[in-house]
Order: structure tokens, then sequence, then C-alpha cells
């Protein structure tokens, strides 16, 4: 059974900042892209960003430029810088890796931006 481990989460103040990260096993990290997503209850699980092993990352338009995605392959870890936070950005963050065919996650962790 394949762990991810997020740790970051927390409660900020609209326009705070957050950086999530996500802990992957060695022998999946390397060559997985890694991702986020979160979840609202009573909502469609939404896509946040996503990184491939190349580094080419891609982010939901609802993020972009506010949120940069990187990885650490030394350190085995995907991390999710978020600036600029919104109310609309409270959610459970779901890490997860993929390598197109197998799909492994973590259990997310809660960010909650209010004042």
């Amino acid at each position: 059974q394949v762990q991810l481990v997020e740790s970051g989460g927390g409660l900020v103040q609209p326009g705070g900042s957050l950086r999530l990260s996500c802990a992957a096993p060695g022998n999946i990290f390397s060559t997985y892209t890694m991702g986020w997503n979160r979840q609202v209850p009573g909502k469609q699980r939404e896509w946040v960003a996503a990184i491939t092993s190349t580094g080419r990352r891609n982010y939901a338009d609802s993020v972009k430029g506010r949120f940069t995605i990187s990885r650490d392959n030394a350190k085995n870890t995907t991390y999710l810088q978020m600036n600029s936070l919104k109310p609309e950005d409270t959610a459970v963050y779901l890490c997860y890796a993929f390598d197109g065919s197998s799909w492994y996650w973590g259990q997310g962790t809660q960010v909650t931006v209010s004042s």
C-alpha cells in the first residue's frame, strides 16, 4: 500500500499564504506525476495543479497566478505554495501520484481561509 502524507494545512486570513507538502515513497516519486485536488463537502472534487516527473506544471484557472506547485526529488516531496488566499479556497487538499495507470492518494489536509 503506497501512502502519501500531506502536511501544512491550517487556518489563514484572506490574502495570506500557506505551503502544503506531500511526501511520497521514493520508488514512485521520481517517475510519477504529482498533483493536488481539493474537496469541499457537498461539491465535486476539483483538480488544482500538477507537476510531471520532468517538471512541467499545469494549474486550474481558479488558482493560476496565485498557487505554485514544485517538487524536490531529493526529498521525495511535492509542495503547493498558496498565496493571496481567498475564502473560496477553503477545502480539504488531497495530494495524488499518477503514472498513467495507477493512482495513489493522501488522506488530505484542511485549509481554511477566514477572517
